[in-house]
């Protein structure tokens, strides 16, 4: 490795048919490439050129070094065209991961965006409601949703997230809209079944900092919070479910969120990060997917 750039010069005089013009193409002087060339004929130990006063000649060694130089010299130029592409337009694929509700109801929609604005990108996307190892399972990007994350990875907010309640027209017509926490005790609720709260829930008013304990009852319990929203939109009851899982039926007017001035103090809650491995250069292609996703 220490000859490198001797073997380059080396290549340059056999390419040049001679010291001089290797010389005006590297823009260098005679007497300097005549020196480069010695220090790799003393680094091989054997001569590499027969020298004449009108002409070069390759020795056996000399042949062999000059197509080993030739490969060298191939291969540094294809990393280097590799590396302009990589750093001026992004290509290749995005393995990303994803909480399995988020990734159908927020992310996903916002890839054919993204493809259409980098078409050399591809995007292989992973729903899945668990925390995988970056480098043992090859993930480039992962969605987490925490309010502190792990030590050791780069990481970047997209969005904030909370829970909140929601319930359809007909359910609040039925039976009436909460005014105060207290007052979910008397309503039907339906909650995430593994969530560590379940029908113990902790409130906090957003502006006075008021906290509330309720212990809400329900005869539905569901795994995946789009699955709430469908049983809530079915008049089942008050959901409570991620703010992301509920925002299109609240804009389309069929789900409608309640006790807005309240929000529960869960660990799930607090923002949507993309996560990805520290280091000095971030791929372009992920760095792009990641500033889409910030504007989005």
């Amino acid at each position: 490795m220490e000859m490198l750039k001797e073997m380059a010069i080396f290549a340059q005089v056999v390419d040049s048919g001679g010291f001089s013009a290797a010389a005006r193409h590297l823009d260098l002087t005679t007497s300097a490439v005549s020196r480069h060339v010695s220090r790799l004929e003393k680094h091989m130990g054997a001569r590499l050129l027969q020298r004449t006063t009108r002409s070069i000649a390759l020795t056996e060694l000399g042949q062999q070094v000059h197509e080993a130089c030739v490969r060298m010299l191939s291969t540094a130029r294809d990393i280097h065209a590799l590396a302009g592409s990589y750093s001026t337009r992004p290509n290749g694929v995005i393995r990303i991961t994803a909480p399995v509700v988020f990734g159908q109801v927020w992310l996903a929609p916002k890839l054919p965006g993204f493809l259409k604005k980098y078409p050399e990108v591809d995007i292989e996307l992973t729903l899945i409601d668990r925390n995988v190892d970056l480098i043992d399972e090859g993930i480039d990007l992962a969605i987490r949703i925490a309010r502190e994350l792990a030590p050791g990875l780069a990481a970047r907010p997209l969005c904030p997230m909370r829970y909140i309640l929601v319930a359809s027209t007909q359910y609040l017509k039925q039976h009436g809209t909460p005014r105060n926490p207290n007052e979910l005790t008397s309503h039907q609720c339906i909650y995430l079944g593994y969530a560590r709260f379940r029908e113990q829930w902790t409130l906090q008013h957003k502006d006075h900092g008021q906290i509330e304990k309720v212990k809400v009852s329900s005869r539905i319990t569901i795994n995946n919070s789009s699955a709430i929203l469908a049983s809530v939109l079915a008049d089942a009851g008050i959901g409570l479910v991620p703010e992301f899982t509920a925002i299109e039926a609240i804009k389309a007017g069929s789900a409608l969120q309640i006790l807005s001035d309240w929000e529960l103090t869960e660990p799930y809650s607090g923002a949507v990060y993309a996560v990805y491995q520290p280091g000095k250069h971030l791929p372009l292609k992920i760095r792009a997917f990641i500033d889409y996703m910030v504007d989005c």
